[in-house]
């Protein structure tokens, strides 16, 4: 999509210059749309997302969203912002397709209501999975064009873990990703969405060229972390290649891995006015990503379970973290296995309480309401765990769990009501609804500083448990986003596909497309 697109009748719309000079006087203000739907969904993962799983923004809501569209902002003089609808949910299974529907016809009404948009920032993950659909993110934004016209130019904002179908990048004018993970950058990536997009409009130079190519490599994000080599080195070139004369932004996706389409796989974009430019670096970053596939390795030391249970036990680094990465619902796991309490269980020390270990954010509504019935101090007989997943595989088992309640909470916003139960030296944290567990005020008054061991359904460590941790293994554990995944049963890849095959691999033919 590498045509210009035409200026308005009484020239380029108002609006910074991208030097810092005040548009000149006289001309119309853009009008620029926000809008998306946001989500990574494993279609390994018995959960299903539903409506009330989204939180749902329109209006000055939607606006408040963002620092850059504030009333006092340097953008707000030349820009009207036009808040549209956006929705986005904690990971987990695929959307029910009546869900995706209502929403895409919300956000495209609106878009169709707004009236004449000279620019959409297109908020979006792209790992969304629909029930019955192949690429969501390529049917979304495919209503998204035809409703906001030729003309406009998409701007998207995307999670480094979604997929980049042809069908998907075709339809946009701009398009870039976080270039950290985890991601500390989110909030930046979409401010660069929404500035570039500015600086095209105003210059009036139209759409650029997208040199697209897709990577037959797929790897979980828990190998390609930008805090270890080679990620690191890879995605800090995106940095220099963005400022090169003729380039307006560069990007990397790995892709999901824990969802079976065709789709999913490593990608690069580098959008830019120089299209032989373009395609050079583009092809160069592909080539340097598949040379180093082998490379790429976990971001921190991993072991089964029980190696990981019995390392920590043994260990004198406190508190020593256990990452439960099979069922991490921030991922796109269900949340609600008890595989790993069944291991702490079956752990002497920590089963007679010579070592303590607290294990937040197993989902079962039914048990917190029994610990709630109970009261504090109770005893409670509970069989926790596998609400979702029950039945799915032999890891899904519920864990027998005969324990006091040694704390209660009513209505955290994510999670519900939350009940803690203490048998021996082990604690488990039940939630009503998933909620992960990334900072400390996630604990509530159970600070996870006072215990030898901490077990988080996490992949790998966020900040504030990064920081926190003394030691910590990542355990391979099984789930609807297992790490080790030629153990999930892939049927609808393309293959051949790194890590898949490797042997008699042949060297792919990385030569990107301009779209």
């Amino acid at each position: 999509m590498a045509s210009t697109a035409p200026r308005p009748a009484d020239g380029p719309a108002a609006g910074p210059d991208p030097d810092g000079a005040a548009a000149p006087p006289g001309r119309r203000r853009l009008r620029i749309g926000i809008g998306g739907m946001s989500i990574e969904s494993s279609t390994f993962c018995p959960h299903r997302t539903t409506y009330d799983d989204f939180r749902v923004t329109r209006g000055a809501e939607l606006l408040d969203r963002y620092t850059w569209t504030a009333p006092d902002g340097d953008l707000a003089e030349h820009t009207e912002w036009v808040p549209l609808l956006h929705a986005v949910s904690l990971p987990g299974g695929p959307v029910e397709r009546g869900t995706y529907d209502r929403l895409k016809g919300e956000l495209i009404e609106r878009l169709r209501r707004a009236g004449p948009l000279d620019g959409l920032v297109y908020d979006i993950h792209g790992a969304m999975s629909v029930v019955g659909l192949e690429d969501a993110e390529g049917d979304l934004t495919e209503a998204v064009r035809e409703a906001i016209g030729p003309d406009a130019l998409i701007s998207a904002a995307m999670d480094l873990h979604g997929n980049v179908s042809r069908r998907f990048a075709g339809r946009l004018d701009l398009i870039t990703a976080h270039r950290l993970a985890p991601h500390e950058d989110a909030w930046e990536t979409r401010e660069r969405a929404a500035r570039k997009l500015l600086e095209r409009l105003v210059s009036g130079r139209g759409r650029p060229h997208l040199a697209w190519v897709q990577i037959p490599v797929l790897l979980p994000g828990e190998r390609t972390s930008t805090r270890l080599e080679p990620a690191k080195s890879l995605y800090g070139r995106l940095a220099a290649v963005e400022a090169m004369d003729g380039v307006v932004d560069a990007a990397i996706w790995v892709g999901y891995a824990w969802a079976d389409e065709p789709r999913c796989r490593a990608a690069v974009v580098v959008t830019g006015d120089d299209p032989v430019l373009a395609v050079e670096q583009a092809r160069s970053l592909a080539r340097e990503y598949w040379e180093v596939r082998r490379d790429f390795a976990f971001v921190g030391p991993t072991g089964g379970a029980d190696e990981c249970v019995a390392e920590a036990v043994a260990s004198s680094a406190r508190p020593f973290l256990i990452s439960d990465s099979g069922d991490n619902p921030t991922a796109g796991g269900a949340g609600d296995l008890a595989y790993m309490l069944g291991r702490l269980l079956a752990n002497e020390d920590l089963a007679t309480g010579r070592a303590t270990a607290l294990h937040p954010g197993i989902t079962d509504p039914a048990a917190v309401a029994e610990c709630f019935a109970a009261g504090p101090g109770a005893t409670v007989r509970l069989s926790v765990g596998g609400g979702i997943s029950r039945g799915t595989a032999d890891h899904a088992a519920p864990c027998e769990l005969t324990g006091e309640v040694v704390a209660l909470h009513r209505d955290d916003p994510v999670g519900g009501d939350l009940a803690a139960v203490r048998r021996g030296g082990v604690t488990a944290i039940l939630v009503s609804r998933r909620k992960p567990f990334h900072t400390l005020a996630d604990f509530g008054e159970l600070d996870p500083r006072g215990y030898d061991l901490v077990v988080v359904k996490i992949g790998y460590l966020e900040p504030e448990l990064y920081d926190l941790a003394a030691d910590w293994r990542l355990a391979l554990t099984p789930g609807g986003v297992d790490q080790d995944l030629l153990r999930l049963g892939h049927r609808r890849l393309v293959r051949p596909l790194y890590p898949f095959d490797d042997e008699g691999f042949e060297v792919p033919h990385l030569e990107p497309m301009l779209l």
